[in-house]
């Protein structure tokens, strides 16, 4: 069964990838990628941020597949460039663009104070991703200068100055849309394990593009930056009594030498953990700054049936936190227990990282069944599932990060599998 419903993926997955391309309009001056098809009742005409280099993962398996090396290029390159576009002189990007405006929630620049979310940090990564790809980073030398103005502005605008860690402004369009460690906590109160383990990937990224272009020096420079924020993630989140990396509360009361009920003993630490059990806590392990002791623990963690594991992958949420809930809903998307192709995706490549096989290999065949199963019975695949018996929940006809399924089905076919940088 495994092996039609891999077939049936591959062949779907081939035939449709091209239906999350666009072509330039408006201010979208270069062609680019968009996370559903037409028929898709949402995400069908917007450039979103992580969303477009998740599907350049895919499109690259796409290719390889295919042999047909290059073949999405002009979109996967578009969809970077038309982000850098829109990106202001102090380093702004913007989270998504479509052919007439870009989403804000208030002004995210400087006369905003720089106060809202910005694009997630994924775009060195998607333009290493490329870089790779093509055995060439040459493209993007004209952009390097925007790329570390966008990085730059997160180091000075969205990192806590005594714990090192990066942090939401609001909990407008993080992502993982209603994690609890976020969503509706004040402003500015959570360095998010998420936001940090791919602020690390996107350092190391403009690393590896600095010295592709010939200048070590300042990509030892964003190395060291990366290295400095593991070793502040090391300190602040990771939990030695649970076994694993949380986010961290950082909304706490100011010191107040005038205060005289608390200056005799006052608090000597900038953070706490928010000890909230959500799968992106197994973000270190794909992000790679876990060390193999740690890694161990948190295998431990993943592989417990209360908690995370479920027949078709990771819940997003812990079954035993006490927000846990599967209803449908899209505004927004529900991230407090149903399993999502992303998150079944990258707790794979941890695992696949640090050397547990065979666990890789199980979570690759569950997310293959869920998504053959569901293409059989329904002809497409959905946003978010069941993670008990498999029943889409949401949003007909969602491609995006699913076809990352296609890599999956390479890496245990032992064929050459396209990995993110």
């Amino acid at each position: 069964m495994l092996e039609r419903w891999s077939r049936l993926l591959t062949e779907y997955i081939h035939r449709s990838a091209e239906e999350m391309t666009r072509e330039s309009e408006g201010i979208l001056t270069h062609p680019y990628t968009v996370p559903s098809s037409p028929d898709s009742p949402y995400y069908s005409s917007s450039l979103w941020d992580w969303d477009s280099w998740t599907i350049s993962i895919a499109l690259g398996q796409v290719e390889a597949d295919t042999a047909q090396p290059g073949r999405f290029g002009a979109y996967e390159m578009g969809s970077i460039l038309n982000f850098l576009d829109h990106t202001d002189a102090d380093g702004v990007m913007p989270i998504r663009l479509n052919p007439t405006d870009s989403l804000e929630h208030g002004d995210p620049g400087r006369a905003g104070g720089f106060s809202q979310n910005m694009h997630k940090p994924v775009l060195a990564q998607h333009a290493a991703l490329l870089s790779r790809r093509r055995r060439d980073a040459e493209w993007m030398r004209p952009h390097m200068a925007t790329v570390d103005a966008f990085l730059n502005r997160y180091l000075e605008s969205h990192v806590h100055p005594e714990l090192g860690l990066a942090y939401w402004q609001t909990d407008f369009a993080v992502g993982v849309d209603n994690d609890p460690s976020v969503f509706y906590r004040p402003d500015r109160s959570t360095a998010s394990i998420y936001l940090n383990s791919l602020l690390y990937r996107e350092l190391l990224a403009a690393g590896y593009l600095w010295e592709e272009l010939g200048d070590l020096p300042t990509a030892n420079v964003w190395r060291g930056r990366a290295q400095d924020l593991a070793d502040a993630l090391h300190t602040h989140a990771w939990d030695e009594r649970d076994g694993t990396f949380y986010s961290v509360d950082i909304d706490l009361r100011p010191i107040d030498p005038d205060d005289w009920l608390h200056r005799g003993a006052p608090r000597h630490w900038s953070g706490q953990l928010l000890r909230i059990d959500n799968w992106s806590s197994f973000l270190p392990l794909w992000a790679g700054f876990a060390t193999q002791q740690q890694a161990e623990r948190m295998r431990e963690r993943y592989l417990d049936p209360r908690t995370f594991n479920a027949t078709y992958g990771v819940r997003t949420l812990s079954r035993l936190e006490k927000q846990y809930d599967l209803r449908a809903s899209n505004n927004p998307s529900n991230w407090l227990g149903p399993v999502w192709g992303i998150s079944n995706y990258l707790v794979f490549r941890g695992l696949a990282k640090y050397g547990f096989a065979d666990d890789a290999r199980e979570l690759a065949e569950k997310t293959i069944a869920l998504f053959g199963a569901d293409l059989e019975t329904n002809g497409s695949l959905h946003e978010y599932y069941n993670p008990d018996n498999g029943e889409p929940i949401v949003t007909h006809n969602f491609q995006n990060w699913n076809f990352l399924a296609l890599n999956m089905i390479a890496h245990l076919e032992g064929r050459p599998a396209i990995s993110e940088f």
